[in-house]
């Protein structure tokens, strides 16, 4: 049996992890209640942004934390195909539940969907993820501990996706986020105590890439696409706030005209105005 590191560079993977979380959830929540105020068109485009901030926190938190896991005796691969599917797996996922939400009409019905819909997809990435891992030896999994982590992912998504329908000011959704993100690392960490390794030394090289080669940019790389999603959202006005710049124009519009005083003859026959 394979010692398990799963966190070989101490707090910083846990931490980083933690905080890609939050930040994805963070930028999820926000998006979602902006596409709650909107209509057509715009609450599509609010719904795929919440989607892809999900889903993409989700995946970097994952893959952050498993920059981290090393398994004594043995090196380290990734598979890259499947590691790009497990990322794609949890955009279609995350997007089906977030947008159960945005036009479910029965509210209690589209969270339940949803919730299930994205907890599932949740675990099925992380599971996926593991599968594309590569060493000198038999991977197994827990079963009790594999079906404890997915009501945990089913319960954060579906909490995630209430605090959408219910929470609108900046300090819940921040509260939210950190919550979300705690439930997401402890599916993640419950997840990973679910893995068994059996050595099986051999001399051949592992095919597939390293951590460093393939997830570590692309970790990154989302992590930047998290950042700068965060500052267009932060700097995009909200419904309400563009409802009343536009009443404050008609307003300014409606307004009559200020006019000039008459003016008066002077003693002399002159015109002058009277100050």
């Amino acid at each position: 049996m394979g010692h398990l590191d799963h966190a070989a560079f101490g707090w910083l993977t846990p931490v980083l992890s933690y905080a890609m979380a939050c930040i994805g959830a963070a930028l999820g929540l926000r998006c979602t209640v902006r596409a709650l105020e909107a209509t057509g068109g715009s609450r599509r485009n609010w719904l795929l942004t919440a989607a892809s901030a999900i889903g993409t926190g989700i995946w970097t938190m994952h893959f952050t934390a498993m920059l981290g896991f090393a398994v004594r005796g043995t090196d380290l691969r990734y598979d890259v195909p499947l590691t790009v599917v497990s990322l794609v797996v949890a955009m279609i996922v995350v997007c089906a539940g977030v947008f159960a939400v945005g036009y479910g009409r029965g509210r209690t019905r589209a969270l339940i969907l949803g919730g299930l819909t994205t907890g599932l997809g949740v675990a099925s990435m992380h599971y996926l993820g593991m599968a594309a891992l590569r060493l000198h030896g038999e991977v197994s999994f827990d079963p009790l501990m594999v079906a404890v982590s997915v009501v945990i992912a089913v319960v954060a998504a579906t909490a995630a996706l209430w605090a959408a329908l219910h929470i609108t000011s900046p300090l819940a959704v921040t509260v939210a986020s950190l919550l979300m993100g705690l439930a997401v690392s402890s599916m993640h960490y419950t997840g990973m105590l679910a893995v068994r390794v059996r050595l099986v030394p051999s001399a051949e090289p592992l095919a597939g890439a390293t951590a460093m080669q393939f997830v570590f940019p692309l970790a990154v790389g989302l992590g930047s696409y998290l950042f700068l999603t965060s500052a267009f959202v932060a700097l995009s006005p909200t419904a309400r706030e563009r409802a009343a710049e536009e009443a404050a124009q008609r307003a300014w519009r409606s307004a009559p005209a200020p006019t000039e005083p008459e003016p008066t003859p002077d003693r002399r026959g002159s015109h002058a105005y009277i100050p």
